[in-house]
């Protein structure tokens, strides 16, 4: 599976620390940036992560900023992104189970580091239930984006 993934400077070391993690579980990463410490605007690296999400070339996406709130924002403005803000287990489960999400966001400034990587771990193992309520519902919402 190849994931994208982009932060602004707020979430740099906890990015660097989820690519480790992610290529020595297997996975292929698109690193969208930022790569620096140095103050940056963080639409531009959620919406690259986003739009390599939205056009296929990776499966699913993660963004970071110090709170989460910023990028997932951003990256849900991109077309046919569904992105959940996690800050605990149970919901990077259900956000999968019920959402179908495509995306997640983490706020480094709000959850440390061996948490943020066990939901991350748990939202990449968790799959879509494809119950029926939930497809109708996530239907609805893609809706929206018309």
């Amino acid at each position: 599976m190849k994931i994208s993934i982009g932060c602004d400077h707020g979430a740099l070391t906890l990015k660097n620390k989820m690519v480790a993690h992610l290529e020595a579980k297997g996975y292929e990463v698109k690193d969208c940036g930022t790569y620096s410490a140095d103050s940056c605007d963080y639409p531009d690296f959620a919406a690259a992560a986003a739009r390599a999400v939205a056009s296929g070339e990776c499966e699913k996406g993660i963004v970071l900023c110090t709170t989460g709130i910023g990028v997932s924002i951003a990256a849900n403005k991109v077309k046919g992104i569904r992105c959940a803000l996690l800050s605990d287990v149970m919901s990077a489960r259900l956000t999968r189970e019920h959402n179908d999400t495509n995306m997640m966001a983490i706020g480094a400034g709000v959850v440390g580091e061996l948490l943020a990587l066990e939901i991350l771990d748990t939202w990449l193992e968790t799959e879509f239930s494809h119950n029926e309520r939930h497809q109708r519902r996530i239907d609805k919402v893609m809706a929206l984006e018309k």
